[in-house]
């Protein structure tokens, strides 16, 4: 019997795409032009979907293996993203070390009050990764964690049969027997049919917030800012018609939904946090998609799955950073029980 027809033999989550430094800033206000704002804090965190999802997976605990793959630079910074890899048991064989190339770091401007934020990246080895070396055929893995689409140039470029090179990468670990899973960029351009249409033909676990999935889709689902939860369920339906095999999960700041292929849907309301909570949003995505992957590999419900991903969420946003404020599964599962499910007031 083959490698790929025996899937229950397999563990672990392969996550492949940026690898980036996050550079912190709280401010006191976003400035208009030529306005100033005021630095209050700033810290050095992870930034990326594989590095931040593999590293809230090793937080929580998971005992699975956890194997990255991707682009750094000959620097401090990419010598820092591979001892925190080694830190965390997580595997780096596949992070390969680009000499003469700068590793991707972002500035991310994070306002003090409620957390919104803005993104300046610079793309630097992330650019150039195409996930050539990745040997799917010799992987044990159970599935592979592909982000983020529209910020990776070698992967978003066009491929003649599949459309996209993360389409066909995307393929070629299907074939070897693996689940897969992408995560995208939140961006406002045209780009998301082209680069995102493609790459939804070769997913199984498809985890995107509302704007997101409406920009892949079309579908409204927000009217004078208020939540429309039929276009959420809509929203879904149009992925699986784009292509998803298995699974969508949307989140959004009221919630999360979740539909599986079979017709099973969730919904679960976001925590009812107190004010002064929310230290910063940066990473609550990543950590809702580690939280529902980790349901996902394990075989848990639909259900747990989401309360994962929305406690794993919660957790991140106890911090400023990408991935400090995560803590393990029962420390996150117990954030349920401790704020219980509501309006958020902070």
């Amino acid at each position: 019997m083959s490698e790929s027809s025996q899937p229950n033999q397999r563990s672990g989550i392969l996550a492949g795409g940026n690898w980036i430094i996050d550079q912190v800033k709280i401010i006191d206000v976003y400035p208009k032009h030529e306005q100033l704002a005021n630095i209050l804090d700033q810290s050095q965190g992870t930034g990326g979907s594989p590095y931040n999802v593999l590293l809230d997976l090793a937080k929580m605990g998971a005992s699975f293996p956890l194997e990255g793959a991707g682009l750094v630079g000959q620097d401090t910074l990419g010598e820092y993203i591979l001892e925190d890899c080694r830190k965390n048991k997580i595997d780096s064989k596949l992070i390969s070390v680009s000499p003469g190339t700068s590793t991707s770091y972002t500035d991310v401007m994070t306002e003090r009050e409620g957390g919104r934020r803005t993104f300046f990246q610079y793309s630097g080895a992330n650019s150039t990764w195409d996930g050539s070396d990745i040997a799917f055929s010799q992987s044990t893995c159970k599935v592979f964690h592909l982000g983020y689409l529209l910020l990776l140039d070698a992967i978003d470029a066009s491929h003649p049969e599949h459309g996209t090179q993360g389409a066909a990468l995307l393929s070629k670990a299907r074939a070897a027997g693996l689940k897969t899973s992408i995560d995208v960029v939140s961006e406002d351009s045209d780009r998301f049919a082209r680069i995102i249409g493609p790459a939804l033909k070769q997913v199984d676990y498809c985890i995107l917030n509302e704007v997101e999935g409406s920009k892949v889709t079309g579908v409204t689902v927000r009217e004078d800012g208020k939540l429309l939860n039929q276009g959420i369920e809509e929203t879904a339906s149009k992925l699986f018609e784009l292509g998803v095999g298995e699974l969508v999960a949307i989140h959004f700041p009221e919630g999360s939904y979740a539909q599986s292929s079979t017709g099973e849907k969730v919904w679960h309301g976001s925590l009812s946090l107190p004010k002064g909570y929310i230290k910063g949003a940066a990473g609550a995505g990543d950590a809702f998609c580690s939280g529902v992957l980790y349901g996902v590999h394990e075989g848990w419900s639909l259900e747990k799955s989401l309360l994962t991903g929305t406690c794993a969420a919660t957790a991140c946003m106890s911090d400023p950073t990408c991935t400090d404020g995560l803590r393990s599964l029962e420390d996150c599962l117990a954030l349920a029980e401790a704020f219980g499910i509501g309006e958020d007031e902070s």
